[in-house]
């Protein structure tokens, strides 16, 4: 499978459904930011690194994603609107288990 659908509610909760390629070696934050689903200068500030909370995202449905990393973790537990859904879009992978993932954008913080 070269792509996958991916289904993204963004921060004015109107539902987007993409492809994002899994050939790519590309992350959530950056299909995001492909699809201009954020305005410029509020996602990935920090260029995908863990080191900001600007991509947080909620994942909405029961896919088996990656375990967070430390560094992951440490951001969440200073961003704001953290729910137990939460994930930093720049740190889930795009990968085929991702297919049908459905998201949606926390508010800008």
């Amino acid at each position: 499978m070269q792509d996958v659908t991916i289904h993204i509610t963004d921060r004015e909760g109107e539902k987007h459904k993409v492809l994002a390629p899994t050939d790519m070696a590309m992350n959530l934050m950056e299909v995001i930011k492909s699809y201009e689903l954020a305005p410029e200068g509020t996602i990935g500030i920090c260029g995908g690194m863990a080191m900001c909370a600007s991509c947080q995202c909620y994942v909405l449905s029961k896919h088996d994603l990656d375990v967070k990393g430390d560094e992951e973790d440490a951001m969440l537990s200073e961003a704001f609107d953290v729910k137990e859904s939460s994930r930093l879009s720049c740190q889930i992978p795009i990968t085929a288990k991702l297919n049908e993932l459905e998201i949606e954008l926390a508010p800008e913080s």
